[in-house]
């Protein structure tokens, strides 16, 4: 079977659990061929259809995701590895990067919360050369695998990855102050309903935070204070319907917040700015 039948094949079988079946078709045949999807396209139409192809399409039948697949995904134009335990970068969160940008010192010292792929901070440095930071994440498996992110993408000499849990006592010794802390926590209400490609794969720690998906919200901003500068800027990721109850909690611990959108116009962001900051 040509590549271009098999990937006709493919895009039929995936289109009765997937609203994007032929591009995870296309995807996975380009990693199957070790080229990219363009070259794919132009130049591997008429070849055979190689041998492992049909088994990654069966685990995409399956609803597990591309990314964790493939082994990677990409995010702000730039290849991030992931897999099991570590939260897939979205799209979405793009909007987080092009904020800090806009907002933060050049040679700011910024703090990644919750890290996971690496993503958001790895991708800050990358377009900051000045810029320092440091990433957190809960478990051991997800620092490994930022780090080689950081490696890969040339800034690991300028970042910090550590093992620390922001629910427990400590979790901020020995840090610096930050001009920016970035942070996409767990927010997702716990009986949400999620695509199984989500809620059967994805790890659940990285996803769900109590019944109003606030849980750490209320954990993590008390805490800013503490470790964020006067005039410092924290960004944080929220749910679409989350914005009032975020900045209100903020508001409480003495921040103001500014809502960002994301290119869907949904609401994507919050940035936390102190109230009494001196002039």
């Amino acid at each position: 079977m040509t590549i271009a039948q098999a990937l006709r094949d493919a895009a039929e079988r995936l289109s009765k659990t997937s609203d994007t079946a032929r591009l995870d078709a296309e995807l996975l045949m380009a990693h199957a061929l070790h080229v990219s999807r363009s070259d794919m396209l132009l130049q591997h139409m008429d070849g055979e259809e190689p041998a492992d192809f049909r088994s990654l399409i069966a685990r995409r039948a399956a609803r597990e995701p591309v990314a964790y697949i493939m082994g990677y995904t990409e995010f702000y134009g730039r290849c991030f590895d992931v897999g099991p335990g570590v939260l897939i970068p979205r799209d979405d969160s793009e909007i987080l990067v092009d904020t800090a940008l806009g907002i933060a010192p050049k040679d700011a010292r910024v703090l990644d919360m919750g890290t996971g792929s690496g993503a958001l901070v790895v991708t800050f440095l990358a377009e900051r050369p000045a810029a320092l930071g440091i990433g957190l994440d809960v478990s051991a498996q997800v620092v490994r695998i930022a780090q080689r992110n950081a490696h890969s993408l040339g800034v690991s000499d300028r970042l910090g990855l550590l093992q620390r849990d922001w629910g427990r006592p400590g979790w901020n010794y020995n840090l610096p102050l930050f001009d920016l802390i970035l942070c996409n926590p767990p927010y997702v209400e716990d009986d949400a309903e999620l695509e199984p490609d989500v809620r059967q794969f994805e790890p659940s720690e990285a996803l769900f935070a109590g019944a109003d998906g606030m849980d750490d919200y209320r954990i993590i901003i008390p805490q800013l204070g503490n470790i964020l500068k006067a005039d410092g800027k924290a960004i944080l990721e929220i749910g679409h319907r989350q914005a009032e109850m975020v900045a209100d909690l903020a508001a409480k611990e003495g921040f103001s917040a500014e809502l960002k959108h994301d290119l869907g116009g949904r609401p994507r962001c919050l940035i936390l700015s102190r109230t009494n900051v001196e002039q």
